[in-house]
């Protein structure tokens, strides 16, 4: 309010400064009205005053009251100040700890993120091991890429869910089930032809499977890459092919099984019989086969030899008996001349003509008779010893030509490729093994036939002797 009033006043002193000169003759004019106009500007600054007065009050009693509000809010915000200092304090103090425990938090983390790779790691690797277990499993034949249920576990690109895990689970059992049945189905399979046809098939768990068409039974192979059945190029033996059969018709209870999962009927395919092993012996297989149809012969002739002089002699002896017992001794050599091509009546038939002679000279007579059948019995028998005897030897010849070839290879070709010197060892064991398969029927055919002989032998002996006593017990008696 003062600044206004002095603001008017110096606005009319500088009105009457600049209208001095001007105006000099109404000086008094202007004085006068210059009082009025300063009354009036005192009136009006009075009033100005008053009014600025009132409005300062005013303006006090608000600055008053809104100090007061201020000293308020003032309190308040410093009370405010200090609680957000003390919250600070104490969201600092959760701060620290909760770092730590973020620290600890994250060392969690890291071991379990460990744990959960390694476990994802244990997975893959399980699934890896299952997939391969299930491409060389035979049941995947009947149940075609049930692998592939395994391919989102083994993809490092995603990670494996416990749907996964579950699809896992369940596929690992049943593998289980199915490789623990035996069962029979209709199912497809790549004959001995070549050509895919349809069967029943008889599954014996995860070790073999056997198939059986019109008119033909046989095994079955799996091949892991085409996951396909195919069937064993060569055919199975007749009992086993009657032992399958039955088993599918449930006519029996056992059946044969390849435990080696295909690799015994593998060998089957390669193993050759001894008529497909012969030609591969070189030349000195044909003088073995000549021993070998020799002493076949010989067998053959001392067998039926053997056989038609072979005599029962205990009811040949009873009856002999009978009748020396009576001194019917026509009878007696009746009897021996209906058996005079077997050596043991013919001994006694000697004994019977010639009994009235003393001990000495029947003994004689009786041991010639001995004698002379002794040759006829042993005949050949030391042929077939000595063919015995050489058939293991000409082997052994075969087995030294078969490895001086084998050497021969070796010195002109070295030793890079096997199946250059694969031949003349052949030739060295395919000799060898059929001069023993010659030899050992040979020497035990010859030890029964000699076993034989010196049996009859001794028959004639030990009866000759007893008819010598005889006679002269009854030559006592008289």
């Amino acid at each position: 309010m003062k600044k206004r009033v002095i603001k008017i006043f110096g606005a009319v002193g500088i009105c009457l400064i600049l209208a001095g000169p001007v105006y000099a003759q109404d000086m008094r004019a202007l004085q006068i009205e210059a009082v009025k106009k300063k009354a009036a500007f005192l009136d009006k600054a009075n009033q100005e005053k008053e009014r600025a007065v009132k409005e300062a009050g005013a303006s006090g009693q608000s600055i008053s009251v809104n100090r007061k509000a201020l000293k308020t809010a003032i309190k308040r915000l410093k009370q405010k100040k200090e609680n957000l200092k003390e919250q600070k304090r104490k969201l600092e103090a959760s701060l620290k700890m909760l770092s730590a425990r973020e620290k600890e938090l994250l060392v969690k983390v890291e071991e379990i993120e460990g744990a959960v790779m390694e476990l994802v790691g244990f997975i893959r690797i399980n699934a890896r091991d299952l997939d391969g277990l299930l491409r060389q499993s035979l049941q995947s034949a009947f149940v075609p890429n049930r692998e592939n249920l395994l391919e989102p576990i083994m993809s490092k690109a995603d990670f494996p869910g416990m749907d996964d895990i579950r699809a896992m689970v369940d596929l690992f059992f049943d593998e289980i089930i199915r490789s623990g049945e035996v069962r029979i189905v209709k199912g497809r399979f790549v004959n001995r032809s070549g050509e895919e046809i349809s069967g029943d098939i008889l599954a014996l768990g995860n070790f073999s499977a056997a198939y059986r068409i019109p008119g033909e039974t046989g095994f079955l192979l799996y091949s892991d890459k085409s996951q396909r059945l195919f069937a064993l190029s060569k055919l199975a033996s007749r009992r086993l092919a009657k032992k399958i059969k039955n088993y599918m018709d449930g006519e029996s209870e056992d059946v044969p099984i390849d435990i080696s999962s295909g690799a015994a009927l593998r060998q089957l395919t390669h193993r050759l019989s001894l008529a497909e092993q012969i030609p591969k012996g070189g030349p000195i297989i044909w003088p073995i086969i000549g021993v070998a149809a020799l002493a076949l012969l010989i067998i053959l002739e001392r067998i039926i030899y053997l056989i038609r002089k072979n005599i029962n002699i205990d009811r040949f002896l009873g009856a002999l008996r009978g009748y020396a017992s009576h001194q019917q001794w026509d009878k007696c050599a009746a009897l021996c001349k209906e058996n005079r091509k077997k050596p043991i009546p013919k001994v006694f038939l000697a004994g019977i003509n010639n009994r009235s002679m003393s001990r000495e000279d029947l003994e004689s007579v009786l041991q010639e008779a001995i004698l002379n059948e002794i040759p006829k019995l042993e005949r050949f028998l030391s042929t077939l010893g000595m063919l015995a005897a050489i058939a293991p030897l000409l082997g052994l010849l075969g087995t030294v030509t078969g490895m001086i070839n084998t050497f021969h290879v070796i010195t002109y070709y070295g030793t890079g490729d096997p199946r250059m010197m694969s031949g003349g060892i052949s030739e060295a064991l395919v000799t060898t093994m059929l001069g023993l398969t010659v030899a050992i029927p040979i020497m035990l055919c010859h030890t029964l036939l000699s076993g034989k002989v010196e049996n009859i032998i001794a028959q004639m002996e030990e009866n000759a002797v007893a008819f010598v006593n005889t006679i002269f017990k009854m030559r006592e008696q008289k």
